[in-house]
């Protein structure tokens, strides 16, 4: 006899500022597990009990252990991810694995992409960065793309890309993409298997609910045969022969790692991997997807403009909502303890996720319209 899975709402007691707080920023920080807190006690007390002898009692698989977590929840195989620092340095990584020949020098990519990644790819000699709006990036692909690093979910107007066209363009035209999943991945259904990307990028940071230092990097398996310029010690094939250059690499994932890893960040992302792969994210998505139609609902009976595509399909898992002074109402929103960001262009986004409810979702909105409409709000200080 099946089990049915228990109520969104009764995992609203594992995240414990959801007591004090409408906490709608999901997009920028997940909300910190309960069970975190344990994990980094954890870690605690086996560097003080077990010292160096914690490598190799399991420190040492732990970027590929948490890695393997990721994994089960983006459609990658086992042993294909490894945890990096952040995004922008697993995108260093990949971009290292290749080199402009001849005509070949171009790197495609939409001009919403995150900054961070478009400063890194700007940055490299012999490279010309060609950012794009959203709509042209597969027309803008030929024989002169090296790399096409694109963004899952635009992080200003939560349009979900069609990635598949653009990955099926790409490879026609011998180039390669990397797909950043930071804010599709624990909010979007996604198999990087059956979308066939070359790479993927991502972090627990934001619907994984991991924290930061959380990066991650999926190579396609058939690609683990590259050798990246930006390596480490760990990415070599007997780390502790300690040999001197040139570097002997690491089969599988483990050679696009670097130098040490971060311990306790990936103690830090283990219970919120855990939380979303019980939940599933097909009801993630399902829930996600009601809350964020609602917002667009609340937003249009006050007549605030909003850049967030009102096609369920095209729609990430946050909303835009921009009213005047979008800004200065941010700022006062988060005095009243209305947890949410701005952004320029976009305005306020809010970004339930599946411990969210439908009425903080009313509650923010009527809250943006009081403060628009030059009324003294309420604070939300939560004691559920």
């Amino acid at each position: 006899m099946t089990t049915a899975p228990a109520p969104l709402a009764s995992w609203r007691g594992e995240f414990p500022i959801l007591e004090t707080t409408t906490y709608l920023i999901s997009n920028s920080l997940g909300a910190m597990p309960r069970g975190t807190a344990s994990g980094l006690a954890q870690y605690a007390q086996t560097w003080a009990q077990r010292g160096v002898r914690a490598w190799e009692e399991g420190w040492w698989e732990m970027p590929g252990a948490v890695g393997d977590m990721v994994a089960g929840i983006i459609g990658a195989p086992r042993g294909s991810v490894t945890m990096q620092q952040n995004v922008t340095q697993a995108e260093a990584v990949v971009l290292s694995c290749f080199e402009p020949k001849g005509r070949r020098n171009r790197i495609v990519c939409e001009d919403g992409n995150f900054p961070s990644i478009q400063y890194l790819y700007g940055a490299q000699p012999g490279l010309e960065l060609v950012p794009v709006p959203v709509e042209q990036v597969a027309d803008a692909i030929d024989d002169r793309t090296l790399l096409v690093p694109i963004s899952h979910v635009l992080f200003k107007s939560s349009l979900v890309q069609d990635a598949a066209a653009i990955v099926e363009k790409a490879h026609r035209c011998g180039a390669h993409v990397v797909l950043d999943v930071y804010q599709s991945a624990g909010v979007l259904p996604l198999d990087v298997t059956k979308l066939a990307v070359d790479f993927a990028v991502g972090g627990c940071l934001k619907w994984l609910c991991g924290g930061p230092g959380n990066g991650f990097l999926y190579v396609r398996p058939d690609l683990a045969h590259l050798e990246p310029r930006l390596t480490g010690w760990l990415a070599h094939a007997d780390p502790f022969a300690f040999e001197p250059p040139p570097q002997r690499y690491a089969e599988g994932a483990y050679r696009f790692l670097g130098g040490t890893p971060s311990i306790p960040s990936l103690y830090a992302a283990i219970e919120g991997l855990r939380i979303v792969r019980e939940v599933g994210v097909e009801r993630i998505r399902q829930h996600s997807l009601r809350l964020t139609e609602r917002l667009l609902a609340r937003i249009d009976e006050h007549g605030f403009p909003s850049i967030t595509p009102r096609d369920a399909a095209r729609r990430g898992g946050t909303v835009a909502v921009n009213p005047p002074d979008a800004q200065g109402i941010s700022r006062r929103l988060l005095e009243r303890d209305f947890l949410i960001d701005y952004r320029p262009e976009a305005g306020i986004r809010i970004s339930p996720h599946f411990y969210n409810t439908e009425e903080e979702c009313d509650a923010v909105v009527a809250e943006i319209a009081a403060l628009a409409g030059g009324r003294p709000g309420l604070r939300s200080t939560r004691h559920d």
